[in-house]
């Protein structure tokens, strides 16, 4: 099977920043997991450099465009080659085979009349690079980027683009999966019920001549935005006249940020319509990272996020984790870096790295490094095991949907599973009542379950969870065919290891921070005139026993979970608390958990909170939960059966 993702291609008038690395460290894992389920991947990125944009920037470097273009996607390469990114092809929009192609193009439209000339009269805004209608504006302003525009009357040439509404329309309805997610879909859906404007393509070399010729007019060269999309086309081998069957076309997914989907849902799968070419099988367009006050990162409100100071004080790999991990992908996320340290230290260091100590360390130590037999597994044994074959199940349907945040929070949830067992089974305990057999058993499921979790979050944390692989004697291309091959069901979950193989401990894997590096910690405040002291904080307000006793506090399990139907950040839940009937009770968890990652979750229920709708839904009742500032950190859970009262 052809399996291909793309992202969007940078432009290359600044340095790349937190939205360029989320996007392609999102499709790099996407692309890692196809690859090592054995499926043909190919996976394009790559850089933008032409249009108004470049060539202002490389005017203020006292540059040719080309020059600039040629320096500035070093650092670009640079980036990739540092988030590990595994692409097979970096494409510039002024490589000659790309050039030929947007030129190819042209001449097949116009010489089929679905390009043609004419004046027009139009508010352009040099921030976005395009025209706007007077009733596109926001209050005079470009609605993009809420610049100023200006008006202009040029002759140009023109994209029939209003002949392809209503094909596009019907492709839609007939394949609403096409636009991913959902709400994404409504919105091209509710552009689309305006009437569709014909594109203007070029742009006149006397106001600006960076950019691809015209072959049928020298006077003009190609809008930005037309050169660009045509780039997918380019990287997948195809050009006008060649058959689709000799070459990668069409694209398995889009992936772009939520600021372009409508240029890639209107205007490129028109154009493809145009050219009679099938259109991608899944556009996903993805949210922003943002401040903590909702705020879009932008350099002028110094409210960026340092990558480079984040693989140099975390690692990489850190990094990857947390920007796939932290948020559902295609939601807001709202980052800060104490939130990153929190994040770190719960799922890797505490969690991951954890597990993966006791587990090397107690064989290195009681067992000469060699991996143990499994004597006789117990019932502690086999619900890991049934834990574990449900966690690839769920990865394995996470991984392809970009449903990141799912896979990464059942295998965290393998992992605290894991450490439970450690402690639940105790084999220093074992071990001092002379049970060598059941010492035996809990290593070895100890470090199968390392080696699970290695194969599943490689495609994540490839760099991590090769050390952790190697560390269990397996090498990265071991590790991949382990993963395919339980996938796939030909090998058991917790049984990929060899008894006696040489198991190595070293240092923790993921190191505890106790506050940021350095680098990322806030500047110091500056000095300011003394003021007036303030008045303390008011304490936290007591209460007596009797308010205490007012609160009813039960065990419950979750029997169902859900999204809310109509908010990002719910989920409906459907919690046994000893009751005739599971409550209804819906809860703002959805950034932290997946809905089948809480099911059979034992949690703490406040019992007597008077129901009231949230949005629609009834809730009668509250999760108990533990946070960390404003992150989420995990649910409070009690081993009692449902019903039980919490005193």
């Amino acid at each position: 099977m052809t399996w291909s993702i793309t992202t969007p291609i940078y432009y290359v008038n600044g340095k790349p920043h937190i939205g360029h690395a989320y996007t392609t460290i999102a499709a790099d894992a996407a692309a890692r997991w196809m690859r090592r389920l054995g499926h043909d991947t190919f996976l394009l990125t790559g850089t933008d450099e032409h249009g108004q944009k470049v060539a202002e920037a490389a005017a203020a470097r006292g540059m040719a465009p080309k020059v600039h273009c040629d320096d500035m996607v070093v650092g670009w390469r640079a980036l990739m080659d540092r988030l590990g990114i595994t692409y097979d092809r970096f494409l510039r929009t002024t490589d000659a085979d790309h050039i030929a192609v947007v030129q190819g193009v042209l001449t097949w439209m116009k010489e089929r009349d679905l390009i043609y000339r004419a004046e027009y009269t139009g508010w352009y805004s040099i921030a976005a690079e395009r025209f706007w209608t007077e009733k596109d504006l926001v209050d005079g302003k470009c609605p993009d980027t809420g610049t100023a525009v200006v008006e202009i009357t040029e002759a140009n040439w023109f994209f029939r683009m209003s002949q392809f509404r209503e094909p596009l329309l019907a492709h839609l309805a007939a394949h609403p999966e096409a636009i991913q997610p959902e709400s994404r879909l409504n919105e091209v859906l509710g552009f689309l019920r305006q009437p569709l404007e014909d594109l203007c393509i070029s742009r006149p070399k006397a106001r600006m001549n960076w950019g691809i010729d015209l072959p049928f007019d020298p006077d003009f060269v190609t809008y930005v935005w037309f050169d660009a999309l045509l780039n997918y086309a380019t990287g997948a081998g195809w050009s006008p006249g060649k058959a689709l069957s000799a070459t990668r076309w069409p694209a398995t997914v889009h992936l772009v940020g939520k600021d372009i989907l409508t240029t890639h849902a209107v205007y490129w799968n028109t154009m493809l319509l145009a050219l009679g070419l099938p259109l991608p099988t899944t556009l996903f367009a993805h949210g922003w990272w943002v401040s903590t006050d909702g705020r879009k990162m932008s350099k002028s409100l110094g409210n960026t996020i340092d990558v480079d100071g984040l693989i140099e004080g975390f690692g990489v790999d850190v990094l990857r984790w947390f920007l796939l991990r932290d948020v559902a992908f295609g939601a807001d996320g709202a980052f800060s870096y104490d939130n990153f340290l929190v994040r770190t230290n719960a799922d890797l260091a505490n969690d991951l790295g954890n597990l993966a100590h006791r587990a090397t360390s107690m064989t290195v130590s009681w067992r000469g490094g060699a991996v143990p037999p499994l004597a006789a597994p117990g019932p502690a044994e086999a619900a890991l095991a049934e834990l574990a074959h449900a966690t690839v199940a769920s990865v394995a349907d996470a991984m392809p949907r970009l449903a990141f945040h799912e896979a990464l929070e059942a295998i965290v949830g393998l992992v605290r599973a894991g450490n439970k067992y450690v402690d639940t089974r105790a084999p220093w305990a074992l071990r001092k009542s002379g049970d060598e057999a059941g010492v035996d058993t809990v290593l070895r499921t100890l470090l199968e379950l390392c080696h699970l979790v290695a194969a599943l979050a490689a495609p994540v944390a490839p760099g991590k969870m090769a050390e952790l692989g190697a560390r269990l004697g397996r090498d990265a291309a071991t590790l991949d065919t382990f993963a395919r091959d339980v996938v796939h069901g030909q090998v058991a979950a917790l049984g990929g290891l060899t008894t006696g193989a040489p198991i190595h401990h070293g240092d923790p894997l993921f190191p505890r921070f106790d506050e940021l590096p350095a680098a990322l910690a806030p500047a110091p405040a500056k000095e300011t005139p003394m003021a007036p002291e303030a008045p303390p904080t008011p304490a936290v307000p007591t209460i007596t026993y009797d308010d205490f006793a007012k609160i009813q506090l039960r065990v419950g399990r979750i029997v169902e979970a859900a999204p809310h139907p109509d908010a990002d950040r719910l989920l409906c839940l459907k919690v046994d608390i000893g009751e005739a009937a599971p409550r209804s009770i819906v809860a703002g968890i959805r950034a932290r958990f997946a809905p089948e990652a809480l099911l059979g979750r034992q949690i703490v229920v406040v019992a007597n909170l008077a129901p009231r709708k949230l949005r629609g839904v009834e809730s009668h009742g509250m999760l108990l939960a533990a946070s960390d500032g404003d992150l989420l950190v995990d649910l409070v859970s009690v081993d009692a059966p449902p019903g039980s009262v919490v005193r």
